[in-house]
């Protein structure tokens, strides 16, 4: 912490309000969000989640296109049930 403190960029003294503030670094969720900020927190969630899916599809392809492992459909179906139970 202290070389932090001594050579990093972060501005200590208006972090430690905020983290006195709010009572650590997670966001303060009790003040109600506009529905532009909800809007725009959920247009971030939606562009994670697309990239997630892409990043799959991708990974999908290459083992098939490299590695001839196939992943049927209904398996992918299977696969993207258990992800979704465990998240």
């Amino acid at each position: 912490m202290a070389w932090l403190r001594k050579h990093g960029q972060l501005n200590w003294i208006k972090e430690a309000g905020k983290l006195i503030t709010s009572g650590g670094s997670m966001p303060d969720s009790s003040s109600p969000q506009t529905p532009e900020q909800r809007i725009k927190e959920l247009e971030q969630q939606l562009d994670e989640m697309q990239m997630k899916a892409d990043f799959f599809e991708a990974v999908v392809k290459v083992m098939d296109r490299d590695f001839g492992v196939r992943i049927s459909k209904k398996r992918k179906a299977e696969l993207l049930k258990q992800r979704r139970s465990r998240s």
